[in-house]
């Protein structure tokens, strides 16, 4: 009896530390590209000028396998810019996403979660912020990647659930009439990860 219990506990042991094998942490960065607006129109106003719109951001993942599925939270420093006219909205803030993912064939997986921000900091080129109106909000992220070995690359869309404002203050800007803009996040992000 206390072989069959032993044998028992050893497989089970062993099972679990075989399914947390492709577990573990890294580091990823990779760049932004934040919309406007309607998402897909300002998408294609970027052909005109590549790098309107370009953000970066960089941080640490954690990986834990449960059997076919895998947890994926991470935090991440997010930098945003978004264009309007002559004049840039620069947008930094903490992201926390919780992702759920599923291997689907060799190294490619999908993805999706929830996503956490904090903002830390916003700017108007030198206009003063009277307020945002959520220093706290919440989206989503979806997508998919590759892993070769401990590197991987991944492209997601990430989309914030509720509206958050900033208001301006002192500002004739003709393309912001109410002085006001949506800082919900909107955007398309590629990442290159290593896990360590």
């Amino acid at each position: 009896m206390k072989k069959t219990l032993l044998l028992a506990a050893f497989a089970l042991v062993s099972m679990t530390a075989f399914s947390q094998s492709d577990s573990g942490f890294g580091l990823k960065a990779g760049l932004n590209y934040n919309g406007n607006g309607n998402y897909f129109e300002s998408v294609g106003d970027a052909a005109n000028a590549p790098d309107k719109n370009i953000g970066f951001h960089a941080g640490f993942f954690g990986k834990i396998k449960l059997g076919p599925l895998f947890l994926r939270p991470e935090l991440v420093y997010t930098q945003t810019k978004s264009d309007y006219d002559d004049s840039s909205f620069d947008l930094s803030k903490i992201d926390a996403p919780v992702l759920v993912g599923l291997k689907v064939i060799g190294p490619v997986h999908i993805f999706a979660g929830p996503a956490f921000q904090y903002i830390l900091n916003s700017e108007f080129d030198g206009i003063g912020i009277d307020a945002i109106e959520n220093d706290f909000s919440v989206g989503a992220h979806f997508g998919a990647g590759v892993n070769l070995g401990k590197l991987g690359v991944d492209i997601r869309y990430e989309r914030g659930f509720n509206a958050n404002e900033a208001r301006f203050i002192n500002t004739n800007i003709t393309s912001l009439p109410d002085s006001r803009i949506d800082t919900r996040p909107e955007q398309v992000i590629l990442s290159l990860s290593l896990k360590l």
